[in-house]
């Protein structure tokens, strides 16, 4: 059975747990603490050192992966989404990797999410090109095809109809304008039916919180592309970071 570790760090907390390769499947109770204020990176480092520490000998010799809500180049953090902005060009894997002892892989948390769900959720099997979206605070995307992760797209920064995506359509937005689903439903059709335009991909995966409400909009989408919800959910930046720990280690 092959293990690696996921570390998921987001705005609010930072969560983790060893992942069974083969299935997806937490092979122990993931442990969250909340994110440092401020997040800066030496501080967001103690806390994933201290979550490795605390599952002791169920973390030791297996990969270690770990999602930031960052571009990420080479080991660099190249820009901070909802993390203290030091994280901008920084050498964020040295820091984390010196932190816990051993090496880590570093991965932006969308591009994790869209890497399980392709393995082992919603888009499981599926080839051609795969985007999927989650919509949260911002709006991430990962561009999946044949199995292989495009890293960093950031489509939810692409410029529709004169405004930023993920200022019109990410799910803080329908929160803070008390949009109805029938109003937040209008700016997802011009959101997918743009990636549709561009992109003409095979299938579109929809994540974050709203996956769970997805009866009230997918059904009123008027799309060419099959579209459904997330499958994996609060686990998906963790299996998806174990996951590309593990492919990373293999080249």
């Amino acid at each position: 059975m092959a293990i690696a570790f996921g570390v998921d760090i987001g705005g609010s907390g930072i969560k983790g747990a060893p992942v069974d390769l083969e299935t997806g499947e937490l092979t122990a109770e993931r442990i969250k603490y909340e994110t440092p204020q401020p997040s800066t990176p030496r501080a967001v480092a103690k806390v994933v050192a201290q979550l490795l520490a605390d599952f002791g000998d169920e973390a030791a010799g297996i990969p270690i992966g770990i999602t930031i809500p960052s571009v990420v180049a080479r080991g660099v953090t190249i820009t901070a989404a909802n993390i203290d902005k030091k994280w901008i060009n920084y050498p964020a894997a040295d820091t984390l990797s010196s932190a816990v002892g051993r090496p880590v892989t570093l991965v932006n948390d969308a591009d994790a999410a869209g890497l399980a769900e392709t393995h082992y959720g919603a888009a499981r099997d599926k080839m051609g090109l795969v985007i999927v979206t989650t919509l949260g605070t911002g709006i991430g995307t990962a561009l999946i095809y044949d199995g292989i992760l495009i890293p960093n797209s950031e489509l939810g920064h692409m410029e529709i109809d004169g405004f930023e995506a993920e200022k019109r359509a990410a799910a803080s937005v329908r929160t803070n304008e008390d949009l109805s689903w029938a109003a937040y439903t209008k700016r997802l059709q011009r959101l997918f039916e743009t990636f549709e335009a561009l992109f003409t991909p095979d299938l579109l995966v929809v994540g974050g919180g709203v996956s769970r409400n997805a009866d009230k909009y997918l059904p009123s989408l008027k799309l060419k592309t099959p579209i459904v919800p997330a499958e994996l959910r609060n686990d998906a930046g963790i299996v998806g970071a174990a996951l590309y720990a593990h492919q990373r280690q293999s080249l």
